[in-house]
């Protein structure tokens, strides 16, 4: 799979671009601020339908523009699809293949696959769980696309019963005494109405959770002897890499799946039931949801210690870098063809022996797009079609 063709209108920094590319790999050099990331982060919109350096979609559009458009003209096995996305903040986004409009923008998923490291990685190992728990559901959306629907799914009964712990918190915590009458309507009624109201949210949201963490579980199996070979290669030494989940449920599961276990659906689906009635008390006190995947975790490890934390910024960069590479190798496997990488001003984070380590490991990749403020530290290696960009303006060098 590669990109021949990709079009950006009013995205970012560009009023307009058009820039031809091929396979092999192609280098976009240019100082910082002049628009080089903007690219590969419209080839990364295309394929994941977010960015990897924000979180809303009102930054890409350009300043004063109401509407970014990004085109990507996309091969794979032969065959030619154009991809098209209008990006509207505040409205629904729109999508195209070819010539047909879709009815949902996520069904545009799955046409373009990219896998992207950037400096934000770093934010993997020594940052929040969140950013390790979207690691994790962007490859199973990157591996099946058909997870996009259970995330959205998932966040939004997540949202709604969030919000009704929170409203109903009052009445849900009177007792006794302590009952807080509700205006016309019995205490004890209201009480009731509110904990059935709760069971309802509980069912809906265990019918999307439990899939989750199962998928993801498995998803940790694949990944962690990829992990471990990539890290190896990265780093040229023997560290014992490893990957873990740590999951919300209750013990003695939690620990099961803590050293490598994958239950079954029935038995996950169980637990959840059981851990809600568990919190209940806890999540009425607090008006938040306090188990499921939200609550989870991915534990990176050197050895027997933590990598948060403990590892050296090397050693962190080279953790990161694996885990990259490693969901590379897993789609690779999967799609029997080429997911786009793309290397996003990186090289000048590493040290001399990691890059010519990494270029050796993506030279056989289909496309690799890369982007460097300064074209010696891109490793000679992957020298190929270098394109110069400064303020906007992308010219391709003889």
């Amino acid at each position: 799979m590669y990109v021949r063709h990709l079009s950006v209108g009013d995205f970012r920094s560009y009023p307009s671009a058009e820039v031809a590319l091929e396979p092999g790999i192609t280098t976009f050099v240019g100082l910082n601020g002049q628009g080089k990331t903007n690219l590969v982060e419209a080839i990364g919109y295309l394929a994941t339908l977010s960015s990897h350096r924000v979180s809303a979609d009102a930054p890409l559009v350009r300043f004063g523009a109401q509407q970014a458009v990004i085109r990507g003209a996309v091969v794979r096995d032969g065959r030619e699809t154009l991809v098209e996305l209008e990006i509207t903040p505040g409205r629904a986004n729109r999508a195209r293949l070819g010539k047909s409009p879709l009815t949902r923008t996520r069904d545009v998923l799955g046409q373009v696959r990219t896998v992207l490291f950037a400096p934000e990685d770093l934010a993997l190992v020594k940052g929040d769980p969140s950013e390790r728990r979207r690691f994790l559901d962007d490859l199973l959306v990157l591996r099946q696309p058909k997870w996009a629907a259970v995330r959205a799914d998932h966040d939004k009964i997540l949202k709604q019963r969030g919000a009704l712990l929170k409203s109903a918190a009052p009445v849900l915590r009177g007792r006794g005494k302590r009952r807080r009458p509700v205006e016309g309507v019995d205490a004890d009624e209201a009480r009731e109405s509110a904990l059935h109201t709760l069971d309802v949210w509980n069912a809906q949201l265990s019918a999307v959770a439990v899939p989750l963490i199962y998928a993801r579980l498995r998803l940790l199996r694949d990944l962690g002897p990829l992990l471990g070979k990539a890290y190896d290669e990265v780093s040229a030494g023997q560290s014992d890499a490893r990957v873990s989940y740590r999951s919300s449920l209750r013990e003695p599961i939690a620990s099961r799946i803590a050293a490598g276990e994958v239950p079954e659906i029935a038995e996950i689906h169980d637990e959840l039931v059981e851990s809600y009635a568990e919190v209940r008390d806890q999540e009425i006190e607090r008006g938040v949801n306090l188990v499921g995947p939200h609550r989870d975790d991915v534990v990176l490890s050197l050895g027997e210690l933590p990598a948060k934390g403990y590892a050296s910024h090397g050693e962190s960069w080279s953790f990161a870098l694996g885990l990259r590479l490693a969901a590379y190798q897993l789609l690779r496997h999967d799609l029997g063809d080429d997911p786009i990488l793309i290397l996003d001003d990186v090289f000048a984070e590493l040290d001399s022996g990691r890059r010519e380590r990494l270029a050796a490991m993506v030279a056989d990749c289909e496309q690799v797009l890369i982007t460097a403020a300064v074209e010696a530290d891109v490793p000679e290696a992957l020298r190929g079609r270098t394109y110069a960009v400064s303020l906007g303006e992308v010219t391709a060098r003889e």
